[in-house]
């Protein structure tokens, strides 16, 4: 019987490739590709807007149902549990293809005192940075100013800051992070391409902050590819991406309007 042909081969990786190319692309577009597109929007809006951009505010936690404290909770759990979807959609491909899920990307809890330990370290390593690198941005007009919060003064306020900033690590780090590089070097890329990709990906969808808020996530993106590159595990940068939001967003609300150095709108 004759063998098939090699044509037939090729044609087969290629199929296989198509088939990852198309899943990366559907999984970017449910999430942090959308996030991307829309950042770009709202930038070009700030833009173009009379005034320059430190004169207008960009609100990462604000309320859904102004005076009505029980609906806005429930619509602020409810966004919070649907941004988590395309995080368990990657689970289940990963699944799909063989792999033990997100385990595989190092997001699990086999080795907690490490993840939180690296994850400390790198927190406290970007935070300052991150943090003076912003009020220099937004000095020099290149970034809006950035309200973490605004949420009503109730109860729930803090544990919802709390469960936001763990939804935002969780997405980021496991898709545009994790997940995207091992697609990425699944389809053949380079290492440094991948890295670019990334870090590219994660500044574009806080482009809405402004210039400031695009290039310090791009940095913030090279140094999580390399460090991810180096343990093997997301969970560390989990961990860091949770604590610097945990840490941003509480201590806004502890010290807006408080402090002579932090912008407020």
């Amino acid at each position: 019987m004759r063998a098939d042909p090699e044509p037939v081969v090729g044609t087969l990786r290629e199929d296989g490739r198509r088939v990852l190319r198309t899943e990366t692309l559907l999984v970017l577009a449910l999430s942090l590709g959308a996030s991307a597109v829309s950042a770009l929007i709202s930038f070009i809006g700030s833009l173009t807007k009379p005034g320059g951009l430190k004169d207008q505010a960009a609100t990462l936690n604000g309320s859904y149902a102004p005076g009505r404290p029980w609906l806005d909770l429930s619509w602020q759990l409810f966004g919070i549990a649907t941004a988590l979807v395309p995080v368990l959609l990657v689970a289940h491909l990963l699944t799909r293809e063989g792999a033990p899920g997100l385990r595989v990307l190092g997001f699990d809890r086999t080795r907690p005192r490490a993840d939180l330990g690296r994850g400390v370290l790198v927190a406290a390593g970007i935070g300052s940075a991150g943090l003076a690198f912003y009020l220099a941005a937004r000095a020099s007009g290149f970034n809006l100013t950035v309200v973490p919060e605004a949420l009503p003064d109730v109860w729930w306020k803090f544990p919802v800051l709390i469960l936001s900033a763990v939804q935002n690590s969780v997405v980021e780090e496991v898709i545009v992070l994790a997940y995207l590089l091992r697609r990425l070097d699944g389809l053949g890329w380079s290492p440094m391409a991948a890295l670019l990709a990334s870090s590219v990906l994660r500044g574009s969808y806080h482009l809405y902050q402004g210039i400031g808020g695009f290039l310090g996530n791009v940095v913030m993106g090279v140094v999580f590819v390399l460090l991810y590159r180096r343990w093997g595990r997301v969970g560390p940068l989990v961990v860091a991406h949770a604590l610097l939001d945990i840490v941003a967003f509480g201590g806004y609300a502890l010290l807006a309007g408080k402090v002579g150095w932090l912008p407020t709108p």
